[in-house]
């Protein structure tokens, strides 16, 4: 209660750097530590972040004279000003083949205001400040190596800093004190204009009013008080209360260097480092990540994390810390050694922080947005492969062997995410945090998780894995919605058009169905475009079409979207609808259009699709008139993780209320051919961690109440979902014959898997095989065999063979006809 207090006391906006001192300068040091250790752990968990940086000194002359720097210097004989382009191009080159990420540009500020070589050299060049050819150099580095520019390039004004904005990633200036008394005669400051407080606060008000994620921090031990100290703090907490754009806070010690005016002085004591990165974390938000160099602290790193520090900053793999040379970078093995001795986990970030990169539009320029979207996952954390969705590729071996690992030690799996483990396996609601938990998590905890999962699986579906024969008849492409996703869809209004529109006639969709039923098929699976001269009355015509050739089929068709259409067109009620498409002959609907169920990405995603609340209503009438679905979820594009965690939710809630869902489909973002990310607005889809994830968390999200998970192998390929069957899957789908709508995506993965192959996968992972019906009953003997023998698949035929130019005449004009409507 009275660490309660304390922090309750410490948040309060107007609390003052003398009333800080009174709460926290006699209570000792360790007390400190923990508060501040538990407060990064409530919210950072086991994390410590660092960036992979390539390090360029653009120039090293400076106007400001700082007594304990080495990093500026005046100029040099022989030695040029700046780094030419060319350099600059080839450290980033140097540090792209190492990993890197981020291209980290530090300089000295304005120094052709002092010396004639700068002033001299811009001029040749073509700049008339050092700033502008900072802007040139950040601008040549992403377009060349594709790093992402973070900037330290000093004091700036509202134009510098929107310039800037344009070309790179983040920004960050040290304020290092706000004590104006350390640039009076004597002090530390004196003699350089651009270390005045005012103008350095002034600066992160700025980055702060044009939403730049910004880097600042305090430089102590170089004579300030400790209340000077607090000063500082608040000063930048009162800045992030305001635009929320400080995206870290660094504490550096200082430690004097030769050959400077404080080469003598004391350096910043240990409990001094450790007092203020204790109190940073006090003071800010919970979710503020606080920083320490570790280069600057050999030996006493575990100390550092014990006070309540999340990120180690930029460690270089190929340059020095051109401001601190004499104290190299860790190695990275060594510091994930050390960070992992202290029970945490080195993680890696973009220059950008992940609250951060998860907004872009808010964050980040329009020119560095879809470079951002493509290098993050959905939490805006760096992609940790290059594996993705219907390309034929090898899996990640890191996570495909975290699937077969030993289980981790109880100590990793207690707290907060075995904690949320066995609310779910007790079949309890969790909540979106709890969810968003389990998406987020890595290494021995994603074991578990995976483990858990198909735990559950096991007791509720035991070892069969079962599949349905189906044939997908997909009976128009053409499509008047405008979905950003959809590489499917053809005609005048498709976002894309590529390959010829089609329409297929009842006489084709009849032939289709018997052809399916001779091979085997338990049912058809009917979707399409929404038409625009299709009507209710279209939809029920092709069910009367398969019952009258095929009586025995299950009919499984049409997404809420074409049954809220489909209504809407015959002006009668959802309700009347589907009572009218179960008379007729459906038997089930599948779950598409879900996409995400949750309105803030529909409306960038499919905003002329029916909204979240539609969806939910035409499944619940289904559910209610005896019609049950699958459920599913398309991820992995503009997603995050907390979207995720809403649609299970929803779709939790629906099935408490119906209990109509068969089956839980996640269905992997195919991103190759889709309209969004061909424009650079959407992420490539998700990582193969996160996909895992999906079918694991959706298995334990949906215990007790949705008993069926389902893989994909059409985007997921043969060994994808081999993988899945490791974490809670049950079920592997149809066996498809016709797949189109993923491979107009890209997907490369085929458009059909025949029993047997389907069976021989099964038996590979040591499960058994089980074929089933729709609704998850045994088929019987006949339908099994004769979808063992099934012959070889006639040609589709989709009605433009003997008509090639009058068919996409026809069906643009229709379009051209819906859209004027």
């Amino acid at each position: 209660m009275a660490d309660r207090s304390l922090d309750e006391k410490l948040q309060r906006d107007d609390i003052t750097a003398a009333e800080v001192m009174d709460l926290v300068g006699e209570k000792p040091l360790a007390d400190l530590m923990r508060l501040a250790a538990d407060k990064r752990d409530a919210r950072h968990g086991a994390r410590v972040t660092y960036s992979r940086k390539v390090f360029i000194p653009l120039t090293q002359l400076c106007r400001d004279v700082c007594h304990y720097c080495t990093f500026a210097h005046a100029p040099r004989k022989g030695q040029r000003a700046y780094l030419t382009v060319d350099e600059v191009v080839a450290i980033a080159r140097a540090g792209r083949a190492a990993g890197c990420k981020e291209a980290l540009f530090t300089l000295g500020d304005k120094p052709e205001r002092r010396y004639r070589q700068a002033r001299d050299e811009l001029r040749e060049m073509g700049y008339p400040t050092t700033l502008a050819y900072l802007e040139h150099a950040a601008r040549t580095v992403f377009r060349e190596t594709g790093l992402l520019p973070h900037l330290n390039p000093g004091v700036m004004t509202t134009d510098d800093l929107a310039r800037l904005r344009r070309v790179s990633i983040s920004q960050g200036l040290m304020l290092e004190s706000a004590s104006a008394r350390l640039c009076a005669r004597g002090g530390p400051h004196f003699g350089s204009p651009d270390k005045e407080p005012s103008q350095r606060l002034r600066t992160i008000e700025l980055a702060g009013r044009q939403a730049i994620p910004f880097t600042t921090g305090l430089l102590i031990g170089i004579g300030e008080t400790l209340l000077e100290r607090v000063e500082s703090l608040l000063a930048l907490r009162a800045l992030d209360h305001r635009y929320g754009h400080i995206q870290e806070i660094i504490i550096q010690n200082f430690k004097p260097k030769p050959a400077t005016r404080m080469a003598h002085a004391a350096p910043a004591s240990l409990e001094d480092h450790l007092w203020t990165i204790a109190l940073a974390r006090l003071l800010f938000r919970p979710d503020m990540n606080i920083q320490a160099p570790p280069n600057l602290s050999p030996g006493v790193l575990d100390q550092i994390i014990a006070a309540g520090i999340n990120d180690w900053g930029g460690v270089s793999p190929v340059t020095p810390d051109h401001v601190n040379p004499e104290s190299p970078w860790p190695h990275l093995a060594r510091l994930d050694e050390a960070t992992a001795q202290c029970g945490k986990k080195l993680t890696e970030r973009l220059a950008i922080y992940p609250a951060y990169a998860r907004d872009p539009a808010r964050w980040s320029d329009a020119s560095l947005q879809t470079a951002l979207l493509h290098a993050t996952d959905a939490n805006g954390a760096p992609r940790s492969d290059e594996w993705c969705p219907g390309a034929v590729s090898r899996l990640p071996a890191r996570d495909v062997g975290l699937l077969d690992a030993p289980m981790a030690a109880p100590s990793i799996v207690d707290g907060g995410i075995g904690k949320i483990i066995a609310k779910a396996q007790s079949r309890r609601r969790l909540d979106e945090s709890e969810i968003v938990s389990l998406f987020e998590a890595e290494d021995g905890h994603f074991t578990a998780i995976c483990r858990a999962a198909d735990e559950l699986r096991r007791d509720v579906n035991g070892d069969a894995v079962s599949y349905v024969v189906t044939r997908n008849i997909n009976y128009t492409n053409i499509c008047y919605f405008k979905c950003q996703f959809c590489a499917f869809s053809k005609g005048k209004l498709a976002e894309n058009l590529r390959g010829r529109p089609y329409d297929i006639s009842l006489d084709e969709i009849e032939r289709r169905a018997v052809e399916a039923w001779r091979r085997g098929a338990t049912e058809v699976c009917m979707q399409g475009g929404i038409h625009p001269a299709y009507t209710g009355e279209t939809y029920l015509a092709i069910c009367r079409a398969v019952r009258r050739a095929t009586p025995n089929m299950h009919v499984h068709a049409f997404s809420p979207l074409e049954v809220f259409q489909g209504a809407k067109t015959l002006g009668i009620s959802v309700r009347e609808f589907t009572q009218e498409l179960k008379r007729v002959g459906l038997g089930t609907l599948p779950g598409t259009a879900a996409e995400i169920l949750d309105d803030e990405i529909r409306a960038a995603l499919c905003p002329d699709k029916i909204n979240t609340a539609q969806w939910l209503d035409v499944m619940r009438t289904a559910h209610l008139a005896g019609l049950r679905s699958t459920a599913t979820i398309m991820f992995g594009h503009l997603d995050r993780y907390a979207h995720w965690a809403r649609h299970l939710l929803r779709l939790r809630d629906l099935q408490a209320e119906t209990g109509g869902f068969t089956e839980f489909v996640p269905l992997p973002f195919v991103h190759m051919e889709a309209p969004i990310y061909l424009k650079g607005r959407a992420r490539k889809g998700p990582t193969f961690r996160e996909v895992i994830l999906m079918h694991a968390v959706g298995r334990l999200a949906l215990h007790g109440m949705i008993s069926n998970i389902q893989a994909s192998w059409v985007k997921l390929g043969e060994d994808g979902v081999t993988a899945c069957l490791k974490a809670g899957v049950n079920d592997l789908g149809g066996t498809l014959m016709d797949e189109t709508i993923s491979r107009s995506a890209g997907a490369r993965h085929g458009h059909e898997m025949p029993p047997r192959e389907m069976e021989a996968l099964v038996r590979a992972t040591g499960r058994a095989p089980r074929q089933r019906t729709t609704l998850y009953a045994d088929v019987d003997r006949e339908r099994y065999f004769a979808s063992l023998d099934a012959p070889e698949l006639l040609p589709i035929m989709t009605g433009l063979e003997s008509r090639p130019a009058a068919s996409e005449g026809v069906t643009r004009r229709a379009a051209d006809s819906a859209a004027a409507s």
